[in-house]
């Protein structure tokens, strides 16, 4: 009992003696705090629209090789131009007819164009 009562007061001398931490302490902390989120924040930013510009180059090559596939696969040198830029994979409303046999959707994220060659461009990425 004795022994129990000497922690305690060894304790409480311990705690009386020690502050804490100052405000300026506390306001450093947190401006550092700001300063790594504020960093971070910007690489973040950086990787999504890193991101969004590989996605879109992505589907662009999708697209052109689903229009080269077609055209092999049909014998054509030459296919129809389609000169108002769309995301319909389908045959309807003057879209490329790549669905369901040379494209899994029905829509594209971006829009393209392609001339008579074949060649697709992507005239919007959707983002």
């Amino acid at each position: 009992m004795e022994a129990e009562k000497g922690i305690k007061t060894e304790t409480r001398r311990r705690w009386k003696g020690e502050g804490g931490f100052t405000l300026v302490e506390l306001l450093v902390v947190l401006e550092i705090l700001g300063v790594l989120v504020a960093i971070v924040a910007a690489n973040f930013t950086g990787l999504i629209g890193g991101s969004q510009t590989t996605a879109a180059s992505a589907e662009v090559n999708i697209v052109q090789t689903a229009v080269d596939a077609k055209m092999a696969d049909q014998s054509m040198a030459t296919t129809t131009a389609i000169t108002t830029a769309t995301s319909d994979m389908t045959t309807a409303a003057g879209g490329f007819g790549l669905y369901p046999t040379y494209m899994r959707g029905t829509v594209s994220k971006g829009t393209y164009t392609v001339d008579t060659a074949g060649k697709v461009t992507q005239a919007s990425t959707g983002y």
